[in-house]
């Protein structure tokens, strides 16, 4: 249902009676309240705020991110402009969750210093409740660093200074120039060392709010949120115009430019659909890497954005290593996801028969996701987008009550048990589903729980429940022996 809202309580989706339930199960078999109650309240979450970590290239942008989220994961490199296939992370301070958006990968030789700064505060600004600005107190405030201050206050986001590079007393002094930014108290900071860190994540808990403040679905009757992605120039633009009947968007020819997104209100199948506008981006030849770069980043803050991602793939050319790129991101952001190849019209038997086994080849991770052949050009197929993005939706929202979920636990833990390792084998005691939009689902189990047999788990899930058109978040807690605890 479209009025439903995480209620973001430490119980995830659990009513009272289903918790009090759940507890006592946990009790009996030898767990601990208190980690029972966070791994719950981990998985049950609604949507987290997210901060953007902004700043010029080599003032520690990708260090910081390492030392909030506390394992190197970021990479940390020497070439500005480097697209990375994830940006976003979860971290976590004082018990409190946030979404972690490293915005790395300036552009600066190819399209020039505006537009990387411009690109760069445009994603901060789309995805963030709060910024961390980053500046280099060795170098002082420069030109860029300026610049950066003037879009971040004209988006009127909460903004904490990070004066990085500040790896002792001396460095104190260097820090405090940056007053002159106007942005407030500068937090003297080590990245690399850690120095300073923990007063700064102090200040961001008092920047973040509770909660984002436009999370999707929240007005009852409101329009669901639709991002088409794709690669430059698969049709996204084209479907977009197709679907509402007329020319609603204009591709824009200039690589790389910032402009206010536009989203489109559709009606579609009876209802009113709020298209998230991806901004179309062309690729020229010698601007190639730059334009991949801000069609990602754009991308990205669209997602974020939508409910359901719908991934346009132009069928006429292979399934490329960027269109799974593209999905991956989608996937990982949580969004529920629908598969639109266009071109459809174009194949002849040949191809066809080709893109059939590079599908079942190269996207076998998503053979859950509806799918559907379209052409933008004709219309052909149109009508059903519709029911495949109800579809996914319904998948996303779904939730299976406990009781039912350990009934069928124990009837697949009983028929395939988790293979003997070291003489041991594992076995999953009990779980609960704790959120939806994604299904989240937390797995209490004796020992560790293989890779292979947790994806065992999440296919006969799927094929018991139905969760059509989403990912499945599934976590696994294993009890610790009885003899560890005081």
């Amino acid at each position: 249902m479209n009025d439903h809202i995480d209620s973001g309580d430490e119980h995830g989706e659990l009513g009272d009676a289903e918790y009090s339930e759940f507890m006592e199960l946990a009790a009996n078999e030898g767990f601990d309240p208190e980690e029972i109650e966070g791994a719950i309240g981990e998985a049950g979450h609604g949507p987290l705020p997210v901060l953007a970590v902004v700043g010029r290239p080599n003032v520690g942008k990708s260090t910081l991110v390492n030392r909030i989220i506390g394992r190197r994961e970021a990479v940390v490199q020497d070439k500005p402009g480097v697209t990375r296939d994830r940006v976003t992370y979860e971290a976590e301070w004082a018990g409190r969750r946030f979404k972690l958006v490293d915005t790395g990968g300036w552009e600066q030789d190819v399209l020039g210093l505006d537009a990387s700064v411009a690109a760069q505060a445009e994603y901060a600004i789309q995805t963030a409740d709060a910024v961390v600005f980053v500046v280099d107190s060795t170098v002082g405030a420069t030109d860029t660093d300026e610049a950066v201050v003037r879009l971040l206050r004209k988006a009127g986001k909460p903004v904490v200074l990070c004066a990085n590079k500040v790896d002792g007393q001396s460095g104190e002094a260097d820090a405090t120039a940056l007053w002159s930014l106007g942005l407030g108290q500068p937090h003297p900071v080590s990245s690399l060392h850690g120095r300073g860190t923990g007063d700064m994540l102090d200040a961001v808990l008092e920047a973040l709010p509770e909660a984002p403040e436009q999370t999707f679905g929240t007005t009852i009757g409101g329009p669901r949120r639709i991002a088409l992605i794709g690669r430059p120039n698969v049709g996204k633009s084209s479907l977009l115009n197709k679907v509402a009947g007329e020319e609603r968007v204009v591709v824009n020819e200039i690589a790389g430019t910032t402009r206010d997104p536009v989203d489109e209100l559709i009606e579609l199948g009876g209802t009113v659909w709020k298209f998230v506008d991806t901004a179309g981006i062309r690729r020229r030849v010698h601007l190639q890497e730059g334009a991949d770069y801000y069609a990602s980043l754009r991308t990205a803050a669209a997602v974020e954005k939508a409910e359901v991602a719908v991934v346009l793939i132009d069928t006429s050319e292979s399934i490329s290593v960027q269109d799974q790129r593209i999905i991956t991101m989608a996937v990982e952001a949580g969004r529920a996801l629908v598969v639109a190849f266009n071109k459809w019209d174009t194949l002849d038997e040949e191809r066809r028969y080709y893109l059939e086994r590079e599908i079942e080849t190269e996207l076998a991770q998503i053979a859950w996701a509806p799918r559907v052949n379209v052409s933008a050009r004709t219309g052909r197929h149109m009508e059903r987008l519709v029911p495949a993005i109800e579809t996914a939706l319904a998948g996303w929202e779904t939730r299976v009550p406990t009781g039912r979920l350990n009934a069928f636990l124990g009837e697949l833990v009983a028929g395939h048990p988790h293979p003997i390792r070291g003489g041991k084998q594992p076995r999953i005691l009990f779980g609960t589903q704790a959120g939806t939009r994604p299904p989240r689902f937390v797995l209490f189990a004796s020992g560790f729980i293989e890779a292979g047999y947790r994806r065992f788990v999440e296919r006969r899930l799927r094929e018991e429940f139905g969760f059509d058109g989403t990912p499945i978040h599934i976590s696994v807690r294993v009890r610790e022996k009885r003899g560890r605890k005081k």
